[in-house]
């Protein structure tokens, strides 16, 4: 049975877990590799894993840390706005669901200070582990979603 100390222990858990997803994106969008690079499980024992949309799975933290060092090297801009945002959890484990709205651009053409911006829709699963310097993703998976282009209500059904 669980007390009222169980209760304020597990919304403390919450919010820490949501303080590292958000830790997470803000890193990427900084470019900041150092502190990308402390949101992710450190040490070999559990193999990280990560999976960018429309790519294959990466696995290990050096190929995660890679991949990460390649996009921010290709991307002159990027801003997450998360949306249904869902944390669970189970013991030192928790996923958290959500739907990041992005906003990117690549390099600036000639004679403009930014490059095209492009918005894109990606839900994604994060799952953290716990360690004693605090909750560390060990999986990303983002899949793109699939807009609707409503072509279909559009099309001539006669014969």
């Amino acid at each position: 049975m669980n007390g009222p100390g169980d209760d304020a222990g597990a919304a403390a858990d919450i919010a820490a877990v949501e303080q590292a997803n958000t830790a997470y994106y803000e890193a990427v969008e900084r470019g900041d590799l150092e502190a990308l690079t402390a949101a992710w499980l450190p040490g070999e024992d559990l193999t990280v894993s990560c999976v960018h949309p429309g790519w294959p799975v990466l696995s290990g933290r050096g190929e995660v840390l890679r991949s990460y060092a390649l996009i921010m090297a290709n991307t002159e801009y990027i801003q997450f706005f998360l949306t249904d945002v869902g944390v669970s959890m189970t013991g030192d484990t928790a996923l958290v669901t959500c739907t990041e709205n992005i906003l990117s651009g690549g390099p600036a053409e000639e004679g403009a200070s930014l490059g095209p911006l492009v918005g894109q829709l990606v839900v994604a699963t994060n799952v953290f582990r716990r360690t004693p310097e605090g909750w560390k993703l060990w999986s990303h998976h983002g899949s793109p979603v699939l807009a609707e282009t409503g072509e279909e209500e559009g099309e001539d059904t006669t014969p």
